[in-house]
């Protein structure tokens, strides 16, 4: 099928981390495209960005939910389905970075980047699949990053949290092919004017001992096309595999500039 929003009218897309920055702006188009949109996170504020949609004359409902929390996360989706219809679409946009010394990590950074990261992206897709197979379609985005394809230095706990992403993203891939359900994966480079890259930064200034906008240079240099990515590089590409892709499965997706190739 082409690229068409018309395929969103009345589906159900769920978003994860969709308070606000990346989440907010793949909801947002899925809104204007006229799917009916579930704005799911851990912060209060997702009520109120969801309140705006709804304002604005769009179908928006949120849910405050800890992901890393499964039975939480199962009796959710199942009331998402039973009051607004077979979910058609799920973004695993919600995670958490840190960055410090190999060294200086524990179990307790090993066990947060994997539970937020890779256990409550399971959990939301355990949630998801079970309309998604009763539908008999279903475009599942689970977001990795450059990091799960070449490790980052100073983020070995994300780095390998964000491998596993990829990992599941194929093995589901495989599992649901028969469902007509696509399971991909993007692996966004450092993307500006996000949580994730000011946390990424200020560890980098910390560790590095350099100013911001060296920092911001040095990493920028990396880049072939010549800057960061942004919030609408990710947005787009989502929308993309959400809309059309259908021939698309089971892939790990750079959205880098040209930083990561493989």
């Amino acid at each position: 099928m082409g690229l068409s929003s018309e395929r969103l009218k009345d589906k159900v897309c769920v978003v994860t981390g969709a308070a606000k920055s990346i989440g907010f702006g793949i909801a947002k188009k899925y809104a204007e495209a006229g799917a009916s949109v579930v704005l799911l996170d851990i912060v209060p504020e997702v009520r109120d960005s969801a309140k705006g949609l709804a304002d604005a004359g769009y179908s928006a409902r949120a849910y405050v939910i800890d992901i890393t929390k499964r039975a939480a996360v199962l009796e959710l989706f199942e009331r998402i389905a039973a009051e607004l219809g077979n979910i058609f679409c799920l973004v695993n946009n919600a995670g958490v970075v840190d960055q410090r010394p190999f060294l200086d990590n524990t179990e307790a950074e090993f066990e947060k980047m994997f539970r937020v990261n890779v256990y409550g992206t399971a959990w939301c897709i355990q949630g998801a699949l079970p309309s998604m197979v009763k539908g008999g379609e279903g475009k599942i985005i689970n977001f990795s990053s450059k990091s799960g394809k070449t490790g980052s230095s100073l983020m070995a706990p994300y780095s390998s949290a964000k491998g596993a992403i990829i990992a599941l993203t194929q093995a589901l891939a495989y599992e649901y092919a028969g469902n007509k359900i696509n399971i991909n994966c993007i692996c966004p480079g450092i993307t500006d004017a996000t949580g994730v890259w000011g946390n990424v930064s200020r560890g980098y200034i910390e560790n590095l001992k350099l100013p911001r906008d060296e920092v911001v240079k040095k990493f920028t240099a990396k880049v072939p096309l010549g800057r960061l990515t942004d919030i609408d590089d990710v947005v787009e590409y989502v929308f993309f595999l959400t809309v059309s892709g259908d021939y698309c499965t089971g892939q790990a997706i750079n959205i880098s500039g040209g930083r990561e190739m493989h």
